[in-house]
């Protein structure tokens, strides 16, 4: 397995990327891939030693001069990726390398909407899918809930739901071998009165649904999300993204305020002493960094998108989801399973 990285994105650059990627390879030895990049600052975080050995020689660099700019707006990468002088940048070649067939599937901790515009641009949308959607798990009580979309899609339709089900019930079913996932709809409340337009023509539209291969659970409360009762939750893209920044945030919340009540004098530091294993592994289990990696569902090719703010832990955890991805071949499973 090839995977690209775009190692120039997000707020850590080469120094995740790269860490990353190094953690990857050891814990997958048939994976290689290749760093497009600027080649001294990613050399800076690889040894020569490391570069010289059997695991370095499943790195390659692919120096690429130019920077995606953070405040470069989506429609404007657009432009500048198919002008007769075409700007190149690490993430233009990344997701470039998917389109050509040179390697198995990408990642980029780079800006959302350019990845998401450049993969629609060139790696291009399964046959059918009227709109992508970015979709990630999150911590839950039981198993991972998982929701989409996260950002892809801001104003959606009814319709547009309804595929965000299949999509996101198929992928469950074959990363995670949920045989038949649950799915239900983000809204306001869990009667069928409740909620805007889109939540009630959606649900109508899912409960009009006979042999879907999941089950239709209607609607979810935020403070239902984390019980595990849901495989998949669907919505549109910009509460699902303020639903995800906000589960970000109260993990991170959470950890530090248990840190500073068990730092906060000699009982509590002894308490914290004895309830060390315990502590551990409750702040393992709620850390945003685990479930890194959201999965741009709709495309025909696989891309990742890891956190503007992960570090090299978290972009591995991204890496990881790619090799499931690839492995699973899900966008040539899904586009099977949306034409049946």
């Amino acid at each position: 397995m090839h995977l690209a990285i775009d190692a120039m994105g997000g707020d850590q650059g080469p120094r995740a990327a790269v860490g990353g990627s190094v953690q990857a390879l050891r814990q997958y030895p048939g994976l290689s891939v290749t760093l497009y990049g600027q080649r001294a600052a990613i050399e800076r975080h690889l040894s020569a030693s490391l570069l010289r050995s059997a695991l370095g020689r499943r790195i390659t660099l692919n120096h690429v001069e130019g920077v995606l700019p953070a405040s470069m707006s989506p429609s404007t990468v657009l432009r500048t990726s198919s002008c007769h002088t075409p700007v190149v940048t690490s993430l233009h070649a990344a997701v470039g390398a998917v389109a050509e067939g040179r390697v198995d599937g990408c990642i980029s901790a780079g800006d959302t909407g350019a990845l998401m515009a450049l993969s629609r641009q060139q790696v291009g949308m399964l046959e059918g899918v009227a709109r992508p959607a970015i979709s990630a798990p999150i911590p839950t009580l039981g198993k991972r809930c998982y929701l989409l979309d996260l950002g892809a899609n801001v104003d959606c339709q009814p319709r547009h739901l309804l595929q965000f089900a299949d999509m996101g019930s198929q992928m469950v079913r074959l990363l995670d071998g949920v045989e038949r996932p649950r799915v239900a709809v983000l809204n306001i409340g869990i009667e069928q009165h409740k909620g805007g337009r889109l939540q009630r023509a959606a649900h109508e539209l899912l409960s009009a649904r006979t042999d879907c291969g999941y089950e239709y659970s209607g609607f979810i409360e935020g403070d239902a999300l984390f019980k595990g009762a849901i495989d998949v939750v669907v919505c549109d893209g910009f509460v699902g993204n303020v639903a995800l920044k906000t589960s970000e945030g109260l993990a991170r919340m959470l950890a530090d305020r248990l840190q500073a009540a068990f730092s906060k004098n000699l009982l509590s530091r002894l308490i914290s002493l004895l309830t060390r294993p315990a502590l551990a592994s409750f702040r393992e289990q709620i850390n945003p960094v685990r479930y890194n990696g959201a999965s741009l569902l709709g495309l025909a090719g696989t891309v990742v998108k890891s956190h503007g703010a992960a570090d090299s832990r978290g972009f591995f955890y991204a890496i990881e989801r790619a090799i499931k991805e690839v492995h699973e071949q899900l966008p040539q499973r899904l586009k099977a399973s949306l034409a049946g």
